[in-house]
């Protein structure tokens, strides 16, 4: 069963920069396809980035805008989400997710695991 705990999220300042983190357990992770979502308050679910299995091809939400990377470690099991220039519209939950196709994918519906969601805010 292919388990995800995020984690590093907190409170920044507009303008500012986060890294998010997600280990990914029990599947074979270097088959796995991995995105990451937010969920604002009183909002839908959404898209932000994805990262096929080799990590060669990746996508990005719109709103993104470059703002964004997301990487990963087949060594470490690990997913990454690096966000610069954050601004308020920005501080939602952040889940991270996984599929067992390998490519990238901008759906929920795509998705078959999901961690537990990290905060973040951003706010001065």
């Amino acid at each position: 069963h292919v388990q995800l705990v995020e984690s590093g999220g907190g409170l920044v300042q507009p303008g500012g920069s986060l890294t998010i983190s997600c280990v990914v357990s029990g599947g074979a992770f270097n088959s796995l396809g991995l995105g990451w979502f937010r969920q604002a308050p009183g909002k839908e679910r959404e898209f932000v980035a994805a990262i096929s299995s080799s990590g060669l091809t990746t996508t990005y939400a719109n709103f993104v805008k470059a703002r964004f990377i997301i990487s990963r470690d087949n060594a470490k099991n690990m997913i990454y989400l690096q966000m610069n220039g954050l601004n308020p519209e920005d501080t939602a939950v952040y889940y991270c997710a996984a599929h067992d196709r390998g490519s990238v994918a901008i759906e929920t519906s795509e998705y078959d695991y999901w961690g537990q969601g990290t905060q973040v805010t951003v706010s001065s």
